[in-house]
């Protein structure tokens, strides 16, 4: 049985110490705090769940299960946006759907569950502060030390990567309330507050001034509405340093909507504190460090959740990122078998993470501590009149990497608008109808070829079928708005590369705009240089022998020339998210 400490018993480390112990290893967790402590104690962020990660949140650990089962944690379904007098668009407004349910639960009462699941369980629990020293001592008795912790002497350990981190000082100053309100409105521009609690998320921004954030959540003392402030740093709403007491907080907080937020300070008119610990304050520079850590000793200690990347909560990616990471982290220590968990192990598991899903989290949130570009504002503005468009914004806040590369790059971002104008004017609610082909379970593959110029093109597809034995023939079908159409369109072959369950962090690579696809990707070269995927179940290098134009995508028709039947569990999509294969219970 191999043994893991984990260092933090947060979002990260307490999730991927329950996941370990699920699969059999032999996990001691640290903390400072017992989980009494952590559950009496202060708040220790915002947060809000959105369905992507809330989906590896169950799949990591069922000790939240019972609790978003009831009926105590307030779903929240929709994000509404308003932004006062951009230059030239004047103030803007809207509110869009999210897919799926996010939830907000104060960490405290998730952590302490996670502390008290973990013990249940048989884990080993232990309430010290670690120091760099009990590092050496503990990276001489554990296989491997994960530290997911980035406060104190120990965050140290992990040098700064300036290449991905842009800022060398705080961009906002924050400050966060958990309050109880008699009534909260529906709708923020309403004369008068409605009789129950909003289901949306209401972020108003004001240029040069911050952004204010509202949600509903459940705290320690019942739900409650999370109030979170972000001002510009030095600007007209960086003025708590002389706050000394959480009422004084609080009462800053209502002159601060009274005089920069008005639409909403009358929904917090009679706002009260939750409890003691339900305010917190704070400024944070968004930073990635690096996620291998040498100690004084020349042992290394591997860096999960804040220790290695700390993001701004601007765009509520924080707690989703953690989750995610240690979602990531676990699926690699348990393909890593016995193999030992050496540097190079280390920087290749962040280094999947970061590909696949931090640095879109990242990139976006820090574009977004900016002022907005003038096509970043077109978009904001126009998705006041297309439901489809601010239902793709909304969808951003779930899953980052659907606002690449259109949020970047004001070419991209007009067709990604007159995609979403058509989608308004479709005889179908394109987002239904797509969710009801996504009831059509299928396997997924990622489709390569080679550029003109040499370079490896690659694009994950279900679209995938095969058409004839006699002779052998295969179809897939791209979208006429892929990025690398041109280079399918140039090449005379192909290969199909049906993954396997295992390889779900390469569909999501290959499934981001990126500029490199390939990084840290093992491949063999085929017919004609086309690139194959090691570890695929099955590989079909083929050549291209018709094209048919199809509506907004394109049918591609290969005659298989050569095949690999390496066999396995395959990797499987339903509606929208990934399975794994198992045998059905009547066979």
């Amino acid at each position: 049985m191999r043994k893991i400490a984990i260092i933090g018993a947060g979002e990260s480390g307490a999730q991927l110490a329950l996941g370990l112990q699920r699969e059999g290893y032999e996990v001691t967790l640290f903390s400072d705090r017992s989980a009494a402590q952590i559950r009496t104690g202060k708040v220790m962020s915002s947060q809000c769940m959105f369905p992507t990660a809330l989906a590896a949140e169950a799949q990591l650990s069922s000790a939240l299960t019972k609790l978003y089962d009831g009926e105590a944690v307030p779903g929240i379904s929709a994000i509404r946006l308003r932004v006062e007098g951009e230059p030239g668009f004047g103030a803007i407004e809207w509110e869009a759907p999210l897919e799926g349910t996010a939830h907000s639960v104060d960490q405290r009462i998730k952590s302490a569950a996670w502390i008290e699941a973990f013990v249940a369980g048989g884990g080993d629990f232990r309430i010290e502060k670690v120091t760099p020293r009990m590092l050496e001592e503990l990276a001489q008795d554990y296989e491997l030390v994960i530290v997911s912790t980035g406060k104190g002497e120990i965050a140290q350990i992990f040098p700064k990567d300036r290449s991905k981190s842009p800022f060398d000082r705080p961009q906002r100053v924050l400050a966060l309330n958990y309050v109880s309100l008699d009534t909260v409105s529906l709708d923020a521009s309403a004369t008068e507050p409605a009789d129950q609690p909003s289901d949306c998320i209401r972020m108003s921004v004001v240029p040069g001034v911050g952004e204010f954030f509202t949600f509903p959540g459940l705290t320690v003392s019942g739900p409650c509405q999370m109030m979170v402030f972000e001002g510009v740093v030095g600007g007209p709403m960086d003025k708590w340093t002389d706050v000394t007491s959480p009422e004084e907080q609080l009462s800053r907080s209502l002159e601060i909507l009274e005089e920069h937020f008005p639409h909403e300070a009358k929904n917090f008119a009679n706002a009260t504190l939750t409890d003691e610990g339900a305010t917190l304050l704070g400024r944070i520079t968004p930073t990635v460090r690096s996620a291998v850590g040498e100690l004084g000793n020349g042992n290394l200690v591997f860096g999960l959740g804040d220790a290695v990347l700390l993001n701004d909560p601007l765009t509520g990616q924080g707690s989703n990122n953690a989750t995610l990471a240690a979602k990531y982290y676990l699926d690699s220590i348990v393909r890593r078998g016995q193999q030992p968990f050496d540097k190079q192990w280390m920087e290749r598991t962040f280094d999947e993470f970061w590909r696949g899903w931090g640095q879109w989290a990242v990139a976006w949130t820090n574009d977004m501590l900016k002022p907005r570009r003038e096509h970043q504002q077109a978009v904001l503005a126009e998705a006041a009149d297309y439901p489809a468009l601010a239902a793709s914004i909304a969808g951003g806040f779930d899953d980052p990497r659907t606002f690449y590369p259109w949020w970047f790059d004001p070419a991209a971002a007009a067709e990604f608008v007159q995609a979403r104008k058509d989608e308004d004017s479709s005889a179908f609610d394109l987002r239904d109808f797509r969710g009801a082909l996504g009831q059509f379970a299928t396997g997924v593959t990622v489709v390569t070829t080679l550029g003109v110029d040499g370079r490896k093109v690659g694009m994950t597809a279900n679209s995938f079928t095969s058409v004839s034995m006699e002779p052998p023939l295969v179809l897939w079908c791209p979208s006429k708005r892929a990025p690398s159409l041109a280079d399918f369109e140039d090449a005379t072959h192909f290969a199909i590369n049906i993954l396997a369950s295992d390889q779900h962090v390469l569909s999501r690579q290959f499934a981001t705009p990126a500029t490199d696809k390939f990084a840290g990707v093992e491949t063999t070269e085929g017919i004609a240089g086309i690139p194959l995927l090691d570890g695929a179940v099955a590989t079909f290098q083929c050549r291209t022998v018709s094209r048919h134009d199809a509506g907004d995508h394109v049918i591609y028709v290969g005659e298989v020339e050569k095949y690999e039947n390496a066999g396995g569990e395959p990797l499987l999509f339903h509606s929208g998210k990934y399975h794994a294969a198992t045998n059905h219970p009547d066979f």
